[in-house]
Protein backbone atom coordinates (compact mmCIF):
# COMPACT_ATOMS: atom_id res chain seq x y z
CA UNK A 1 0.00 0.00 0.00
CA UNK A 2 1.17 3.51 -0.76
CA UNK A 3 2.15 5.54 2.25
CA UNK A 4 -0.55 7.96 3.39
CA UNK A 5 0.65 11.58 3.43
CA UNK A 6 -0.55 14.74 5.09
CA UNK A 7 -1.75 15.89 1.66
CA UNK A 8 -4.09 12.87 1.52
CA UNK A 9 -5.49 13.80 4.92
CA UNK A 10 -5.90 17.44 3.91
CA UNK A 11 -7.75 16.45 0.74
CA UNK A 12 -10.17 14.14 2.55
CA UNK A 13 -10.75 16.63 5.39
CA UNK A 14 -11.16 19.57 2.99
CA UNK A 15 -8.48 21.67 4.69
CA UNK A 16 -5.02 22.93 3.85
CA UNK A 17 -1.88 20.86 4.37
CA UNK A 18 -0.67 23.42 6.91
CA UNK A 19 -3.86 22.87 8.92
CA UNK A 20 -3.03 19.16 9.14
CA UNK A 21 0.45 20.05 10.33
CA UNK A 22 -0.92 22.35 13.03
CA UNK A 23 -3.32 19.67 14.30
CA UNK A 24 -0.42 17.30 14.92
CA UNK A 25 1.94 19.93 16.32
CA UNK A 26 1.67 20.21 20.13
CA UNK A 27 0.77 23.73 21.19
CA UNK A 28 -0.15 24.94 17.71
CA UNK A 29 -3.29 27.04 17.26
CA UNK A 30 -6.16 25.28 15.49
CA UNK A 31 -9.94 25.45 15.81
CA UNK A 32 -11.79 22.50 17.38
CA UNK A 33 -13.83 21.99 14.21
CA UNK A 34 -10.73 21.79 12.01
CA UNK A 35 -8.99 19.49 14.48
CA UNK A 36 -11.98 17.16 14.53
CA UNK A 37 -12.16 16.97 10.70
CA UNK A 38 -8.42 16.33 10.39
CA UNK A 39 -8.31 13.61 13.07
CA UNK A 40 -11.37 11.89 11.58
CA UNK A 41 -9.74 11.86 8.15
CA UNK A 42 -6.42 10.68 9.62
CA UNK A 43 -8.11 7.74 11.37
CA UNK A 44 -10.00 6.80 8.21
CA UNK A 45 -6.77 6.76 6.18
CA UNK A 46 -4.56 5.27 8.90
CA UNK A 47 -2.31 8.32 8.86
CA UNK A 48 0.32 8.96 11.50
CA UNK A 49 2.58 12.05 11.45
CA UNK A 50 6.30 11.49 10.92
CA UNK A 51 7.77 12.80 14.16
CA UNK A 52 11.37 12.34 13.04
CA UNK A 53 10.79 14.29 9.82
CA UNK A 54 9.12 17.10 11.75
CA UNK A 55 12.07 17.30 14.15
CA UNK A 56 14.43 17.78 11.21
CA UNK A 57 12.29 20.68 9.98
CA UNK A 58 11.70 22.36 13.35
CA UNK A 59 15.05 21.57 14.95
CA UNK A 60 13.17 20.15 17.95
CA UNK A 61 13.15 16.45 18.79
CA UNK A 62 10.33 16.82 21.36
CA UNK A 63 12.37 14.47 23.54
CA UNK A 64 13.37 15.15 27.14
CA UNK A 65 16.10 13.11 28.76
CA UNK A 66 15.46 12.06 32.36
CA UNK A 67 18.50 10.83 34.29
CA UNK A 68 18.04 8.96 37.57
CA UNK A 69 20.56 7.33 39.88
CA UNK A 70 18.29 4.76 41.52
CA UNK A 71 14.64 3.82 41.76
CA UNK A 72 14.60 1.80 44.99
CA UNK A 73 13.90 4.99 46.97
CA UNK A 74 10.10 5.18 46.80
CA UNK A 75 10.17 8.96 46.32
CA UNK A 76 11.60 8.71 42.80
CA UNK A 77 9.13 6.37 41.04
CA UNK A 78 6.29 8.67 42.14
CA UNK A 79 8.14 11.83 41.11
CA UNK A 80 9.26 10.36 37.79
CA UNK A 81 5.72 9.29 36.98
CA UNK A 82 4.50 12.83 37.61
CA UNK A 83 7.34 14.33 35.56
CA UNK A 84 6.70 11.97 32.65
CA UNK A 85 2.95 12.62 32.59
CA UNK A 86 3.43 16.38 32.74
CA UNK A 87 5.93 16.34 29.89
CA UNK A 88 3.71 14.09 27.78
CA UNK A 89 0.82 16.49 28.28
CA UNK A 90 3.00 19.17 26.72
CA UNK A 91 3.77 17.00 23.71
CA UNK A 92 7.17 15.67 24.75
CA UNK A 93 8.47 12.13 24.82
CA UNK A 94 10.61 11.03 27.77
CA UNK A 95 13.76 8.94 27.61
CA UNK A 96 14.76 7.58 31.02
CA UNK A 97 18.42 6.79 31.60
CA UNK A 98 19.86 5.14 34.70
CA UNK A 99 23.11 6.60 35.96
CA UNK A 100 25.10 6.62 39.17
CA UNK A 101 26.96 9.11 41.31
CA UNK A 102 30.12 8.14 39.45
CA UNK A 103 31.12 11.02 37.16
CA UNK A 104 32.36 8.73 34.36
CA UNK A 105 29.04 6.86 34.24
CA UNK A 106 27.12 10.14 34.20
CA UNK A 107 29.28 11.40 31.34
CA UNK A 108 28.42 8.30 29.29
CA UNK A 109 24.71 8.90 29.86
CA UNK A 110 24.95 12.57 28.87
CA UNK A 111 26.85 11.59 25.72
CA UNK A 112 23.95 9.32 24.76
CA UNK A 113 21.42 12.07 25.47
CA UNK A 114 23.32 14.48 23.24
CA UNK A 115 23.30 11.84 20.48
CA UNK A 116 19.49 11.74 20.74
CA UNK A 117 19.34 15.51 20.19
CA UNK A 118 17.13 15.95 23.25
CA UNK A 119 15.48 19.32 23.81
CA UNK A 120 16.22 19.34 27.54
CA UNK A 121 17.49 17.23 30.42
CA UNK A 122 16.11 16.64 33.91
CA UNK A 123 18.64 15.13 36.29
CA UNK A 124 17.27 13.56 39.46
CA UNK A 125 19.50 12.43 42.34
CA UNK A 126 22.67 12.72 40.25
CA UNK A 127 25.37 15.35 40.10
CA UNK A 128 26.72 16.73 36.82
CA UNK A 129 30.27 17.87 36.21
CA UNK A 130 31.23 21.36 35.12
CA UNK A 131 32.48 19.98 31.80
CA UNK A 132 29.18 18.24 31.05
CA UNK A 133 27.28 21.39 31.98
CA UNK A 134 29.40 23.39 29.54
CA UNK A 135 28.85 20.86 26.74
CA UNK A 136 25.08 20.94 27.19
CA UNK A 137 25.14 24.72 27.36
CA UNK A 138 27.16 24.90 24.14
CA UNK A 139 24.60 22.62 22.47
CA UNK A 140 21.75 24.84 23.66
CA UNK A 141 20.28 22.08 25.84
CA UNK A 142 18.97 23.27 29.22
CA UNK A 143 19.44 21.17 32.35
CA UNK A 144 17.21 21.17 35.42
CA UNK A 145 18.36 19.40 38.58
CA UNK A 146 15.51 17.74 40.46
CA UNK A 147 15.85 17.06 44.20
CA UNK A 148 19.51 17.96 43.99
CA UNK A 149 21.43 21.20 43.82
CA UNK A 150 25.02 22.15 43.21
CA UNK A 151 27.02 25.32 43.07
CA UNK A 152 26.90 26.12 39.36
CA UNK A 153 25.19 29.29 38.18
CA UNK A 154 24.46 27.70 34.78
CA UNK A 155 22.09 25.12 36.27
CA UNK A 156 18.46 25.46 37.31
CA UNK A 157 17.31 23.32 40.22
CA UNK A 158 14.22 22.41 42.21
CA UNK A 159 14.59 21.05 45.72
CA UNK A 160 12.65 20.98 48.94
CA UNK A 161 13.96 23.30 51.65
CA UNK A 162 16.15 20.55 53.08
CA UNK A 163 17.86 22.72 55.64
CA UNK A 164 14.55 23.99 57.04
CA UNK A 165 13.20 20.44 57.07
CA UNK A 166 16.19 19.10 58.96
CA UNK A 167 15.88 21.94 61.47
CA UNK A 168 12.17 21.22 61.92
CA UNK A 169 12.96 17.60 62.79
CA UNK A 170 15.67 18.68 65.22
CA UNK A 171 13.35 21.05 67.06
CA UNK A 172 10.64 18.39 67.20
CA UNK A 173 12.96 15.80 68.77
CA UNK A 174 14.33 18.32 71.25
CA UNK A 175 10.78 19.26 72.23
CA UNK A 176 10.08 15.56 72.77
CA UNK A 177 12.53 15.53 75.67
CA UNK A 178 15.31 13.52 74.01
CA UNK A 179 18.91 13.95 75.10
CA UNK A 180 21.03 11.67 72.86
CA UNK A 181 20.64 12.33 69.16
CA UNK A 182 21.78 10.14 66.30
CA UNK A 183 21.93 10.74 62.56
CA UNK A 184 22.10 8.14 59.80
CA UNK A 185 23.32 10.01 56.76
CA UNK A 186 22.70 9.41 53.08
CA UNK A 187 25.32 9.76 50.35
CA UNK A 188 27.59 12.49 51.66
CA UNK A 189 28.16 14.07 48.26
CA UNK A 190 24.47 14.91 47.85
CA UNK A 191 23.23 18.42 48.54
CA UNK A 192 20.08 16.89 50.06
CA UNK A 193 22.16 15.07 52.66
CA UNK A 194 24.41 18.04 53.39
CA UNK A 195 21.53 20.47 53.87
CA UNK A 196 19.32 18.14 55.91
CA UNK A 197 22.12 17.37 58.33
CA UNK A 198 23.15 21.02 58.56
CA UNK A 199 19.61 22.04 59.47
CA UNK A 200 19.31 19.24 62.02
CA UNK A 201 22.64 20.08 63.67
CA UNK A 202 21.80 23.78 63.74
CA UNK A 203 18.52 23.15 65.58
CA UNK A 204 20.28 20.92 68.10
CA UNK A 205 22.97 23.53 68.70
CA UNK A 206 20.34 26.18 69.40
CA UNK A 207 19.02 23.90 72.12
CA UNK A 208 22.47 23.20 73.55
CA UNK A 209 22.51 19.66 72.18
CA UNK A 210 24.52 17.79 69.54
CA UNK A 211 24.71 14.59 67.53
CA UNK A 212 26.30 11.88 69.69
CA UNK A 213 26.25 9.06 67.12
CA UNK A 214 26.56 9.25 63.34
CA UNK A 215 26.72 6.54 60.68
CA UNK A 216 26.27 6.52 56.90
CA UNK A 217 23.62 4.59 54.95
CA UNK A 218 24.27 6.12 51.50
CA UNK A 219 20.51 6.23 50.76
CA UNK A 220 20.51 2.41 50.33
CA UNK A 221 18.32 -0.03 52.25
CA UNK A 222 20.95 -2.65 53.14
CA UNK A 223 23.58 -0.04 53.95
CA UNK A 224 21.08 1.66 56.28
CA UNK A 225 20.58 -1.66 58.10
CA UNK A 226 24.32 -1.93 58.69
CA UNK A 227 24.44 1.70 59.79
CA UNK A 228 21.69 1.01 62.36
CA UNK A 229 23.50 -2.05 63.73
CA UNK A 230 26.69 -0.03 64.07
CA UNK A 231 24.94 2.89 65.75
CA UNK A 232 23.21 0.79 68.39
CA UNK A 233 26.15 -1.50 69.15
CA UNK A 234 27.28 0.73 72.02
CA UNK A 235 26.65 1.21 75.72
CA UNK A 236 24.90 4.59 75.31
CA UNK A 237 22.90 4.46 72.07
CA UNK A 238 20.85 7.46 71.00
CA UNK A 239 17.26 7.86 72.16
CA UNK A 240 16.30 9.73 68.95
CA UNK A 241 17.51 9.15 65.39
CA UNK A 242 17.07 11.28 62.29
CA UNK A 243 17.46 9.07 59.20
CA UNK A 244 18.19 11.11 56.07
CA UNK A 245 15.29 9.68 54.05
CA UNK A 246 12.26 7.44 54.54
CA UNK A 247 13.67 4.60 52.45
CA UNK A 248 16.55 4.18 54.91
CA UNK A 249 14.31 4.85 57.91
CA UNK A 250 12.23 1.76 57.08
CA UNK A 251 15.41 -0.36 57.10
CA UNK A 252 16.50 1.17 60.41
CA UNK A 253 13.11 0.52 62.01
CA UNK A 254 13.17 -3.11 60.86
CA UNK A 255 16.59 -3.66 62.45
CA UNK A 256 15.67 -1.95 65.72
CA UNK A 257 12.41 -3.82 66.19
CA UNK A 258 13.07 -7.27 64.75
CA UNK A 259 16.81 -7.77 65.30
CA UNK A 260 17.63 -5.73 68.39
CA UNK A 261 14.29 -5.78 70.23
CA UNK A 262 14.26 -1.99 70.60
CA UNK A 263 10.82 -0.44 70.97
CA UNK A 264 9.77 2.51 68.80
CA UNK A 265 9.10 5.15 70.11
CA UNK A 266 9.31 3.91 73.73
CA UNK A 267 13.08 3.29 73.64
CA UNK A 268 14.04 5.40 70.64
CA UNK A 269 12.26 7.85 68.34
CA UNK A 270 12.89 7.50 64.60
CA UNK A 271 12.17 10.23 62.03
CA UNK A 272 12.77 10.34 58.29
CA UNK A 273 12.42 12.63 55.28
CA UNK A 274 10.25 12.49 52.09
CA UNK A 275 6.86 11.22 53.30
CA UNK A 276 6.57 8.46 50.70
CA UNK A 277 3.25 6.53 50.76
CA UNK A 278 4.77 3.66 52.77
CA UNK A 279 5.48 6.07 55.64
CA UNK A 280 1.77 6.25 56.44
CA UNK A 281 1.35 2.47 56.62
CA UNK A 282 0.53 1.21 60.10
CA UNK A 283 3.62 -1.03 60.08
CA UNK A 284 5.89 2.05 60.01
CA UNK A 285 3.71 5.07 60.94
CA UNK A 286 6.78 7.24 60.34
CA UNK A 287 7.16 10.84 61.46
CA UNK A 288 8.82 12.63 58.57
CA UNK A 289 9.10 15.81 56.50
CA UNK A 290 7.04 15.83 53.31
CA UNK A 291 8.63 16.60 49.98
CA UNK A 292 5.80 18.11 47.95
CA UNK A 293 6.41 16.19 44.73
CA UNK A 294 3.53 17.79 42.81
CA UNK A 295 4.81 21.31 43.38
CA UNK A 296 8.42 20.26 42.74
CA UNK A 297 7.41 18.71 39.41
CA UNK A 298 5.36 21.75 38.36
CA UNK A 299 8.30 24.05 39.01
CA UNK A 300 10.80 21.77 37.28
CA UNK A 301 8.65 21.58 34.14
CA UNK A 302 8.15 25.36 34.16
CA UNK A 303 11.90 25.97 34.45
CA UNK A 304 12.65 23.52 31.67
CA UNK A 305 10.01 24.81 29.24
CA UNK A 306 11.05 28.41 29.84
CA UNK A 307 14.65 27.67 28.97
CA UNK A 308 13.73 25.49 25.99
CA UNK A 309 11.79 28.46 24.59
CA UNK A 310 14.65 30.84 25.36
CA UNK A 311 18.01 29.35 26.32
CA UNK A 312 19.22 32.82 27.35
CA UNK A 313 16.71 32.91 30.21
CA UNK A 314 18.79 32.98 33.42
CA UNK A 315 18.75 29.69 35.36
CA UNK A 316 16.90 29.72 38.70
CA UNK A 317 17.06 27.78 41.93
CA UNK A 318 13.69 27.01 43.52
CA UNK A 319 13.42 25.79 47.11
CA UNK A 320 10.06 24.49 48.34
CA UNK A 321 9.18 24.23 52.01
CA UNK A 322 7.74 20.97 53.29
CA UNK A 323 5.61 20.33 56.39
CA UNK A 324 6.44 18.09 59.32
CA UNK A 325 4.13 15.04 59.24
CA UNK A 326 3.74 13.75 62.77
CA UNK A 327 2.91 10.08 63.24
CA UNK A 328 3.67 7.41 65.81
CA UNK A 329 7.39 6.64 65.33
CA UNK A 330 8.56 9.50 67.56
CA UNK A 331 7.71 10.65 71.04
CA UNK A 332 5.44 13.70 71.10
CA UNK A 333 6.31 16.86 73.04
CA UNK A 334 4.39 16.88 76.32
CA UNK A 335 1.98 19.75 76.93
CA UNK A 336 3.24 21.72 73.93
CA UNK A 337 1.72 22.89 70.69
CA UNK A 338 4.03 21.21 68.19
CA UNK A 339 2.12 22.31 65.09
CA UNK A 340 4.42 25.27 64.52
CA UNK A 341 7.73 23.41 64.88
Amino acid sequence: MAKVTSLDVATLAGVSRSAVSRVFTPGASVSPATASKVRTAARALGYRPNVLARSLITGRSRIIGLVVAYLENQFYPEAIEKLSKSLQEQGYHVLVFMASNDSAATQTVIDELLDYQVDGIVIASVGVSSDLTRRCEDAGIPIVLFNRDQFDDRLSSVTSDNMAGGARLGRFLVAGGHSRFGHIAGWEGASTQIDREAGFKGALMEAGAKIVARTVGNFHFDSAKEAAREMFDRDDPPDAVFVANDHMAFAVMDVLRFELGIRIPDDVSVVGYDDVPLASWASYDLTTVRQRANIMVENAIDLLMTRIDDIDTPPRRICIDGPLIIRGSARLPEGQDHAGI
